[in-house]
């Protein structure tokens, strides 16, 4: 769901806000989009509602992370028992003009997998950046 219709109290507007300053003090010229989501029926369908969604613009194609863009997916589970919500992991995703290039998920196996990869070094700063949102969410 786009982080924008999630940020309904201090605690989770401060949080968003945490995620989008790790990439921002790393990558200065990048752009953060709060709605990545379009409002029409058809995406409505597909939009997790357990998930609070994070879109990166680079101003141009970036080549350490092969993508223009860069979707952030932080999902979370609430326990029917308790009412705690946890963050129990991060999705991300790489986008250029052709589509998903790849994907990266703390919930699976922790690798990029797809068409194109980002480089190593870059990688492994994504990973750095998803146990960062991770500590920030179940803090």
């Amino acid at each position: 769901m786009n982080a924008s219709e999630q940020a309904t109290n201090l605690e989770l507007v401060s949080a968003i806000a945490a995620v989008v300053n790790l990439f921002k003090n790393e990558f200065p010229e990048i752009k953060s989009d709060l709605k990545p989501w379009q409002n029409d029926p058809e995406t409505r369908e597909l939009v997790d509602p357990d998930s609070i969604d994070i879109g990166f613009h680079f101003p141009g194609r970036s080549k350490s992370f092969q993508s223009r863009s860069i979707l952030i997916q932080i999902r979370f589970h609430q326990d029917p028992l308790s009412g705690d919500r946890t963050c129990i992991g991060v999705e991300a995703a790489g986008f250029d003009h052709r589509g998903k290039q790849w994907r990266l998920s703390t919930i699976e196996n922790w690798q990029c997998e797809g068409e194109t990869q980002p480089q190593a070094e870059a990688s492994e700063k994504l990973k750095q950046f998803c146990r960062q949102i991770m500590e920030i969410f179940n803090t």
